[in-house]
């Protein structure tokens, strides 16, 4: 057993110290544009390029008009909303239309004509379009086939694929394109900051981003040697010359993790890839409680595995090595042999701490790591099995089976 714990613990210690090595290095070259020399326009031989704004909506009434509001208050003069009613059964599209019978498609009481944001003004009128789907086609997952119908009605040259819970700042597309179009990006990811009211969402939270950076190096994106690729719903920035040389959200019509595969293909194209961060830029609340994120992950997590049951087990077992073997080895292990096993906790203690600085999870949750980690696991079985179990995947009322699923995976 004294060789199993001097192998298990140096192996766990080499694999949280890389991993903090390389954060500690890599989160400094991400670059924060809410910073003051990101706070103008963009720098473009014809002025502001035209930006569409996608807006998928399924069953949103709770943050819908507030959402669209905000986008129609965007302090960018060159714009324009594409939003879509994708078969809601509540009041959705109704607040949506609503919205866009006023005048101009901005409403007075949220935005006066020539009043400026930070010294930008606004545009006086902004071109509000909505698109109501009362059918879903055979062969496609509902969101990617709102993004779709609703990339084909945009006539700019960027576009801009959101989500109807995502609230925007005024000057946030404006420093999105500014630095885009400084850094000739394709594709532009801002990260948005993640409202965590309760203890549950920021348990859980805090430990989805930290096996996110874990498998996921988002400072590595932007170099085209790295395969490290990201799409982010709430704020992924394409060109669309690139949108359309991949082929468009056709080739993601069966993709439930559809914004991750955007950022895949853009990335394997051989495209310009950046990720930026942005504090208070964009805000979303993704989940209530640690139950919500449990709900909410089930789709997806099955989905990120292939639909393999055989990576499913793979995933947990790996999480227990590498999440709970080290607070086991601590107590189980006998003198120097605890070493390497504090090294890696250590490590894990300082992604926490590092998250203090991005959110607002304080590094004390680092002693329900294994709590959450446990939780975690049960996600994955839980999705796993209710996927196997129905045959398919169930999201806001729609079927899909698994076997077109499977096929539809990029």
């Amino acid at each position: 057993m004294i060789y199993f714990h001097w192998i298990a613990g140096t192996l766990l210690a080499l694999i949280w110290l890389s991993r903090v090595v390389d954060a500690s290095v890599g989160v400094r070259t991400l670059v924060n544009i809410s910073r003051p020399e990101w706070d103008r326009k963009p720098a473009t031989p014809n002025g502001s390029p035209r930006v569409t704004i996608i807006v998928p909506a399924r069953n949103e009434e709770q943050s819908i008009e507030q959402a669209l509001s905000r986008l129609l208050s965007l302090d960018y003069p060159n714009y324009e909303v594409v939003a879509v009613d994708d078969r809601s059964t509540d009041r959705t599209g109704e607040i949506m239309d609503r919205l866009i019978s006023c005048r101009g498609g901005v409403c007075p009481e949220r935005l006066t004509e020539g009043k400026e944001s930070n010294g930008h003004p606004r545009p006086s009128s902004v071109s509000l379009r909505i698109v109501h789907i009362r059918e879903l086609p055979a062969g496609w997952m509902g969101k990617a086939h709102a993004m779709w119908t609703a990339a084909n009605h945009a006539s700019g040259e960027w576009l801009l694929f959101t989500d109807g819970d995502v609230m925007f700042r005024p000057d946030s597309l404006r420093r999105a394109i500014a630095y885009a179009e400084a850094e000739r990006a394709d594709h532009l990811v801002l990260f948005p900051r993640i409202i965590m009211k309760r203890p549950g969402e920021k348990m859980m939270l805090a430990f989805f981003q930290l096996m996110f950076v874990f498998g996921h190096r988002p400072w590595k994106v932007a170099d085209p040697k790295a395969k490290d690729h990201i799409g982010v719903g709430a704020f992924n920035l394409v060109r669309r010359s690139a949108y359309e040389a991949i082929g468009t959200y056709e080739v993601l019509r069966f993709e439930v993790v559809d914004d991750m595969k955007l950022g895949k293909l853009i990335k394997n194209a051989g495209f310009r890839q950046r990720n930026v961060l942005g504090d208070d830029l964009l805000e979303i609340r993704w989940a209530r409680g640690a139950l919500g994120v449990v709900r909410n992950l089930t789709k997806n997590f099955f989905a990120v595995l292939s639909f393999q049951w055989w990576r499913a087990v793979g995933f947990c077992v790996a999480a227990v090595f590498v999440n709970l073997l080290p607070i086991a080895g601590v107590f189980w292990a006998h003198g120097w042999a605890r070493l390497a096993y504090a090294i890696a906790l250590a490590c894990i203690f300082f992604f926490y701490a590092g998250m203090s600085f991005f959110s607002d999870v304080r590094p004390w949750y680092f002693v329900l790591h294994p709590v959450s980690t446990l939780l975690f696991i049960y996600i994955v079985l839980r999705s796993m099995f209710f996927a196997l179990w129905n045959g398919g995947v169930e999201w806001r009322g729609t079927h899909y089976p698994l076997k077109e699923l499977k096929r539809g995976l990029v």
